[in-house]
């Protein structure tokens, strides 16, 4: 199941808590508007209970660039050090490069 879809379950489950509803009637209407099972729906429920909802993932896709070898070696350390993937390492930092210089920055370190 792609990541998004169950992110909007979880927070649906989330949602159905918040409005005060005890588990076993938050996994009964899950169940019917998510048309999922009521044991799927369950777990749905105990992870928005662990989280209080999750951030809905965008889309991705590939994009294939060339680097020294030098700085793929610092992004795969830096990835293997920090616990993430190389793809999140790489968002965050043209993430951060690009909002520098939209806001008038030089996009330097």
């Amino acid at each position: 199941m792609p990541a998004a879809k169950a992110a909007r379950r979880i927070n649906a489950a989330a949602a159905l808590l918040a409005q005060g509803l005890t588990v076993p009637e938050a996994a009964r209407a899950l169940a019917r508007r998510q048309g999922v099972s009521p044991r799927q729906a369950r777990r749905y429920l105990e992870r928005a209970q662990a989280t209080g909802g999750v951030e809905i993932p965008t889309a991705t896709t590939v994009f294939t660039v060339k680097l020294g070898v030098a700085l793929a070696r610092r992004v795969r350390t830096q990835a293997r050090h920090s616990g993430r993937t190389i793809s999140a390492v790489v968002t965050q930092a043209l993430e951060e490069c690009l909002d520098r210089l939209k806001a008038g920055g030089t996009g330097g370190p």
